[in-house]
């Protein structure tokens, strides 16, 4: 089954990525790790920030090299480590 994504940027991988949000077509049964990879080929700039974001799917922190399936969630944010507190 298909989802469509509505991915969140923010901070550097915004930046990265040159948009602050955008809609991402992928599989249900695709891991996280490959949805990763798959924003990675369309945004080649975010290679250089992915490793150190962190990700929640549907507000749920989810580790980056998770074999999790990204299901029926809805929203995927990518999270850059902020300064401060």
């Amino acid at each position: 089954m298909d989802v469509t994504l509505e991915i969140r940027y923010f901070a550097a991988a915004q930046a990265a990525a040159g948009t602050a949000s955008e809609r991402f077509d992928c599989s249900s049964t695709d891991r996280i790790s490959d949805l990763l990879g798959a924003l990675e080929n369309a945004h080649p700039g975010l290679g250089a920030v992915l490793p150190r974001c962190s990700v929640l799917l549907d507000a749920v922190a989810v580790a980056v090299t998770t074999d999790r399936q990204v299901g029926s969630a809805s929203t995927v944010d990518v999270l850059p480590p902020f300064a401060g507190g």
